[in-house]
């Protein structure tokens, strides 16, 4: 159990990281929405072209960037909205076992159907052709666009995280059925910490 709760440990960290990594994309994502009305306003007044569809693209990529990297982090810190009538008031050794029956059996093969089922689209995207080899990728319909494949990759990135943070919450779900003191600590604190900033909704 230690060599695997040292495992999910990587896995939490490296949700921890995209985590911080969300908040810029945030940031970015106003930022260039804030610069397409700006620039037309501006290109209207000088008779000039300040922005393009790849702006306007650039927008919802980033967009949909915070969602496909954002799913393992709810997952981890649990601020998903729940509504329930017993779960809240029942002993941690009670919640894991749910948690992990679902997780087992309907998060985990959620995620491996997701990705089974988006691997061809994907690759079709950057341009796979039926023998095997690679032909054009995917671009946007629109003038001056983006390419469509870099953003429909982020599906299968999605996925994947959140496959491995799903494995990371059965570890310690795992551990706390067990009686691992140290994990149901360190759970109860997370979720205290979450509820003190505001982060839990259920």
């Amino acid at each position: 159990m230690r060599t695997l709760l040292k495992l999910s440990t990587l896995i939490d960290t490296l949700t921890e990281r995209l985590g911080s990594l969300n908040i810029l994309l945030v940031l970015l994502t106003i930022a260039i929405g804030a610069f397409n009305p700006i620039s037309r306003y501006v290109g209207s007044y000088l008779g000039v072209k300040l922005t393009s569809n790849a702006f306007l693209e650039l927008q919802w990529y980033l967009y949909s960037m915070i969602f496909f990297l954002g799913f393992a982090y709810v997952l981890k810190h649990g601020i998903n909205v729940r509504v329930d009538f017993l779960y809240t008031n029942w002993s941690p050794k009670a919640k894991a076992w749910v948690d992990l029956i679902g997780t087992v059996f309907f998060l985990i093969p959620f995620c491996l159907l997701g990705l089974y089922v988006t691997w061809n689209p994907v690759l079709i995207s950057w341009g796979r052709l039926p023998d095997g080899t690679f032909g054009n990728w995917e671009l946007s319909p629109d003038p001056e666009g983006l390419p469509r494949a870099p953003i429909k990759s982020f599906i299968l990135v999605s996925f994947s995280l959140l496959l491995l943070q799903a494995i990371s919450q059965a570890i310690k779900y795992s551990a706390i059925i067990l009686g691992d003191r140290a994990v149901v600590q360190a759970v109860v604190s997370s979720i205290e910490t979450d509820v003190a900033t505001g982060a839990t909704l259920q």
